[in-house]
C-alpha cells in the first residue's frame, strides 16, 4: 500500500504534454476526432482551481481535450465586491489587457459604478472565482445547465461541498441511465455524513457518488493533499495523492502533473477520504486557539499534539491498517490547520468577527465543511453500540469519550452550549492523556469496526 514513484519535475522528463492526453485518451477507447471531456462539477475555490490548471495544461489541444465547468446560475455579484474586483483587474496588466481584447472589460466598470448586476457564473467565465477573487484565473468554459454539462463527460471533477454531493450527483445520475461507458469522477470533496440507522456509519463522498450514479467504485477516485488553492495557483510548488484502484490512478496521476503540482497515487481511498473531512473538524479548533492565545506557538504546538492523536484513534475505528498519518496525509492537516477556509472560521468566531447564527456558508469563503463534519464525526462516535474499552474507568465507553477536543468543538458549534475559549479548556485539562498514550491505545487494541463504514466487504485496497 505504497505511493507511486515520485514524479520527475518537468514536462520533457514528464513525457510531452501530448503524448499525456493520448496516452488517457487510449485507456479511455477515445477515437480520432472524439475529444476528450473533462467536466468540473462545482466552482468553489478548489474546483475551479483544479480545472483551470487542466485548462492551462491542456486547453490548446483542442481536438483533443474538451473542459468545462459547471456552476450554478443566478448569484449576483454584491456591489463591494465588484468594487473590489475591479480594482484587482485594473492591478493585474495582464488581466486587464486581456479583459479588453475579449470586448469584457466594459460590463466591470459598470458593475463598480453600480449601473449592472454581475453574476458568479458570468465572472467565472473570465476567469474569477466568486470564492476567491484575489486570484484571477485563466478564463473558463461555464455551463449552467448541469444535463448539458455532464451527460457525455468522460471524466467529472467532483468539486461541491460535501454537503451538496448527494443531490447533485442524485440528478446526475438520472441523466447517465442510458449510458453503455461509465465516466471517471475523480471527488476532491472533504466532508462525510453519519448515517445511524440501521446500524452507525460514515458516508464519504465517493460512497455518496457511487450510490447515487450507479457508477462502479473502481471508476471513483479522491484526490487530497496539503493544498490551498490560491498559492497553486500561483504555481507555488505543492504535492498531492490521488486514491483509488489500480486501473485509474495511475495513469492519472501521470496526466494530473505538472511541473509545480506533483501527484502521487495510492491504494488507502478510505483513510484519505475520511481525514480530509476529519482535519477540516480539527481545523476550526486550530483557528480558536490561535485567536484566543494571541497565535501561541506553546499553544497551537499543544493542540496539534493532541488533535492529531484524535485523528489517530478515529482511523483505527475504521480501518484495521490505515495509512499512517505521516508525508503528504500529514502535510495536509498541518498546512489545513495552519491555513484553510476552516481555521480562518475558527479564528474569526474566536475574535467575535462571525457568529454562529451567520451559518457555515460565509460570503467569499464558500461551505465551511468542519462544522457539518464535526457534527456528523460526533453523533457517529457517540453510539453505544461502538464502545470501547476505557483504560482507566475500566468500562465500555463511546469512543467519542476518548477525544475530549471533538467533544469540545461540539458543544461550542453545534449544541451552541460552550463558549470558544473552552477550546482551551480543552487542551488543557490536567487530567489529559499523554497523546502517545492514545496512539498506543490506538494501534494497540482490537478497535477496528468495520461496519462504520457500511459496506465491509468492499475491497478499497483492489
Amino acid at each position: 500500500m505504497g505511493d507511486g514513484p515520485h514524479a520527475p519535475n518537468g514536462h520533457a522528463a514528464n513525457g510531452g504534454v501530448e503524448e499525456k492526453v493520448d496516452e488517457l485518451r487510449r485507456l479511455m477507447g477515445k477515437a480520432d476526432g472524439d475529444p476528450l471531456r473533462i467536466v468540473g462539477v462545482g466552482a468553489g475555490a478548489w474546483g475551479s482551481v483544479f480545472c483551470a490548471l487542466l485548462q492551462d495544461a491542456y486547453g490548446h489541444l483542442r481536438d483533443k481535450v474538451q473542459l468545462r465547468i459547471w456552476r450554478r446560475p443566478g448569484r449576483a455579484v454584491d456591489r463591494a465586491t465588484a468594487e473590489h474586483l475591479f480594482d484587482i483587474i485594473n492591478a493585474r496588466e495582464d488581466v486587464l489587457r486581456r479583459l479588453i481584447r475579449r470586448c469584457a472589460y466594459l460590463k466591470y466598470v459598470e458593475a463598480r459604478l453600480g449601473d449592472r448586476t454581475l453574476y458568479a457564473d458570468e465572472i467565472l467565465r473570465d476567469g474569477f472565482c466568486l470564492n476567491m477573487i484575489d486570484t484571477p484565473l485563466c478564463p473558463l468554459k461555464v455551463v449552467t445547465n448541469l444535463q448539458e454539462a455532464v451527460w457525455d463527460a468522460d471524466i467529472v471533477i467532483n468539486g461541491l461541498p460535501s454537503t451538496e454531493t448527494r443531490d447533485v450527483f442524485g440528478e446526475i445520475g438520472r441523466y447517465w441511465k442510458e449510458r453503455v461507458n461509465a465516466p471517471v469522477i475523480i471527488s476532491l470533496t472533504k466532508g462525510i455524513e453519519a448515517s445511524l440507522d440501521p446500524v452507525p456509519r460514515i458516508i464519504t463522498p465517493t460512497q455518496m457518488i457511487c450510490n447515487a450514479t450507479k457508477v462502479p467504485f473502481d471508476n471513483v477516485l479522491y484526490l487530497g493533499g496539503p493544498n490551498i488553492a490560491s498559492e497553486i495557483y500561483n504555481k507555488e510548488y505543492a504535492n498531492a495523492r490521488i486514491c483509488g484502484t489500480d486501473k485509474w490512478r495511475k495513469p492519472l496521476a501521470k496526466f494530473l502533473r505538472q511541473p509545480h503540482f506533483i501527484v502521487w497515487d495510492n491504494s488507502d481511498l478510505i483513510t484519505h477520504e475520511v481525514m480530509g473531512g476529519l482535519k477540516n473538524v480539527y481545523a476550526i479548533g486550530a483557528g480558536m486557539v490561535a485567536a484566543l492565545t494571541n497565535e501561541s506557538a506553546t499553544s497551537k504546538s499543544v493542540y496539534f499534539a493532541l488533535c492529531t492523536s484524535e485523528m489517530i484513534y478515529i482511523t483505527h475505528l475504521l480501518e484495521e491498517e490505515p495509512e499512517k498519518l505521516a508525508g503528504p496525509l500529514l502535510a495536509d492537516t498541518y498546512v489545513t490547520l495552519l491555513k484553510g477556509r476552516n481555521a480562518w472560521y475558527g479564528h474569526r468566531l474566536a475574535k467575535g468577527e462571525l457568529t454562529l447564527e451567520m451559518g457555515d456558508s460565509i460570503k467569499g469563503k464558500g461551505t465551511i465543511q468542519g462544522v457539518s463534519a464535526v457534527d456528523a464525526f460526533y453523533q457517529l462516535l457517540s453510539q453505544d453500540s461502538l464502545s470501547v474499552m476505557h483504560p482507566e474507568a475500566n468500562k465500555s465507553v463511546a469512543p467519542v469519550e476518548m477525544c475530549p477536543i471533538l467533544k469540545t468543538l461540539y458543544k461550542i458549534l453545534i449544541k451552541r452550549e460552550l463558549p470558544t475559549e473552552s477550546i482551551l479548556q480543552a487542551i488543557r485539562d490536567e487530567s489529559m492523556y499523554d497523546p502517545r498514550e492514545r496512539i498506543e491505545m490506538a494501534q494497540g487494541h482490537s478497535l477496528y469496526q468495520p461496519s462504520i463504514l457500511g459496506q465491509p466487504n468492499r475491497d478499497a485496497n483492489a
